[in-house]
């Protein structure tokens, strides 16, 4: 008898990976990016790095300052207010955590049209900010707005020369994705992997602390958190702020059992993933750098090669087609 476990999840293509990347909302929201950068863009003898980058970097003397702000979602917002709570601050801390920076406060504009949508997003907000033991410490309140929107912005910390920029992968590095697997698709959102709110707070910290770790060993090249993008949307993100390509090859991403979750890998890859990190890292240093992720819970492992071409290229096996050709067309065009 053939054990067809795996093969639904194991049937799919370079091009359908490719298409359906491209055409995903979570990738395609982002090409508006580069206008704004653009229209807003102020040079300051302050500001080492800000737009490409997960988080702005200030200098303050020998220390940085990490800005960062994120908004949710409207779709999040009207169909779980206490998830998109939570993940206004999961996603914020990532941000931090992504440039090797240790997350010190937030604050947030919340505006609700009603008090039980303020009530479950702030609930959401409260558990994730103690989980994660970073608090908010302030912000702005519409309570009578027609609309459901939370935004929040945090302020982090680091040693300049410590920081772990997104911009910076270069030809021949290899590239790691290190994802927590042990979790599930989260009952309101499909295209969010919940790997968080089933974890004690000593475990969620315990891995948003690896970066930290890591840039104070210098062992990445650059970095980024695995955002709504996806895991191949947001490695696109850090290769075109680096200016360089990549080749990835799809059956070493990290992944569940899709099969039996009754998703696609081309699903998988779209997701949000909780808890999930994008990396480059010299050769020498990969195995070190898996090691640190392993030991917390999560996967880690090489999925592809950093490359001069600027061409993003998807393989598997035999197969293989260009994702995205950095010379021609951008994923945020900044």
């Amino acid at each position: 008898m053939v054990n067809t476990r795996n093969m639904v999840a194991d049937n799919y293509t370079p091009e359908s990976v490719a298409e359906a990347v491209r055409k995903y909302d979570g990738v395609r929201r982002k090409q508006a990016i580069g206008s704004l950068v653009r229209s807003l863009h102020i040079d300051n003898i302050d500001v080492v790095a800000s737009y490409g980058e997960d988080a702005a970097v200030i200098q303050n003397g020998r220390t940085a300052l990490l800005l960062a702000a994120d908004g949710i979602w409207n779709k999040l917002m009207e169909v779980d207010p206490y998830w998109a709570g939570y993940c206004a601050i999961l996603v914020n801390v990532h941000d931090i955590a992504a440039m090797g920076g240790r997350p010190v406060a937030m604050v947030d504009v919340l505006s609700a049209s009603d008090d039980a949508i303020m009530t479950e997003v702030s609930r959401g907000m409260h558990d994730a900010a103690v989980a994660f033991d970073v608090p908010v410490v302030g912000g702005h309140l519409h309570p009578d707005a027609p609309y459901n929107v939370i935004d929040v912005s945090i302020l982090g910390v680091a040693e300049l020369e410590n920081i772990i920029y997104s911009s910076k992968a270069q030809p021949n590095d290899a590239i790691i994705a290190a994802i927590d697997l042990k979790g599930r698709i989260h009952p309101s959102a499909p295209m969010n992997w919940d790997s968080v709110t089933m974890k004690t707070s000593d475990v969620l910290r315990s891995q948003i602390s690896v970066m930290k770790d890591l840039g104070e060993r210098h062992l990445l090249t650059a970095g980024k958190d695995i955002s709504n993008p996806g895991v191949i949307g947001t490695l696109g993100m850090l290769i075109e702020s680096s200016g360089v390509g990549a080749v990835v090859d799809l059956t070493a991403i990290p992944r569940p059992d899709l099969d039996a979750l009754g998703i696609t890998f081309e699903q998988w890859v779209r997701m949000y993933p909780g808890m999930g990190f994008i990396m480059t890292a010299n050769r020498s240093d990969v195995e070190t750098v898996c090691k640190k992720f392993r030991k917390t819970g999560m996967a880690a492992q090489v999925i592809g090669t950093v490359t001069s071409t600027k061409k993003f290229t998807l393989v598997k096996g035999e197969q293989e087609t260009v994702l995205f050709n950095f010379c021609e067309e951008g994923i945020t065009n900044i």
